[in-house]
């Protein structure tokens, strides 16, 4: 395993649920990171505060994911509080529950560009830096409804579907570069989404019960820390996709 120590992380969406435990287990593992949001700056900068009590840098960096002008602007702001970065974390996403009837063009192109386009637009915005250091991590969280399918949203199956391609395609054309490229793909993890969510029980899953945030951050640190890995989907489920 690589050492973490000192290397800098952007997590997207980065102040709460999976992203805030994926902020902090980086920062333990030895990362300055970079906490992005779009709305709600208080969880950010509560995550930055408990990413400073752990003894390393951090910053709170507002700006949405899916437009290419507000990830130049996070990316620059990052790079001058912190420094280049080394590591990149795709976990802003937004699942909306439609109906086949009910989706629309806009509410389509909406999820498509939330989910799947903040990782083409993050990814080319860091890349240059990695390549040229010839070092790099990104990690993109997927969903198992890209491989199941979903029964509430196949918008968002579909995006996700694209993450996994994305991933696969980045790690290929990266691979002799110094840069990994992998996905995780969580299932019913106990975040507020999930349990605020009375239709969701855990008895859909195998293991009979939600998953923790921490199980997620773990294989974020393992891909980050580990040199040979690349172009892979690691779920984090319970058994309820194998």
């Amino acid at each position: 395993m690589t050492t973490l120590s000192g290397r800098v992380a952007i997590v997207t969406g980065g102040g709460r649920g999976i992203g805030k435990g994926i902020s902090l287990a980086l920062a333990s593992a030895g990362c300055n990171v970079a906490v992005n949001y779009v709305s709600r700056e208080a969880d950010a900068l509560a995550t930055a505060e408990a990413i400073g009590a752990l003894g390393r840098r951090a910053i709170v960096v507002r700006g949405d994911v899916s437009k290419g002008a507000d990830v130049r602007t996070l990316v620059r702001a990052v790079e001058a509080g912190l420094g280049p970065v080394d590591i990149l974390v795709n976990n802003a996403g937004r699942v909306v529950v439609e109906s086949i009837e009910q989706m629309s063009e806009a509410s389509w192109n909406e999820i498509i560009q939330v989910n799947l386009t903040s990782v083409f637009l993050m990814t080319q915005a860091v890349l240059p830096g990695m390549r040229a250091r010839q070092w790099g991590r990104i990690i993109n969280l997927t969903s198992v409804a890209a491989q199941a399918g979903s029964m509430m949203a196949v918008h968002y199956s579909a995006a996700k579907a694209g993450v996994i391609a994305a991933t696969k395609s980045y790690a290929r054309q990266l691979a002799k570069e110094g840069i990994t490229v992998n996905a995780i793909s969580p299932a019913l993890i106990a975040t507020e989404m999930v349990v605020a969510n009375p239709n969701i029980k855990p008895d859909m899953i195998p293991m009979g019960r939600f998953g923790q945030v921490e199980e997620c951050a773990d294989v974020a640190v393992m891909l980050a820390g580990n040199a040979y890995m690349t172009g892979q989907t690691i779920g984090v489920n319970g058994g309820m996709f194998m």
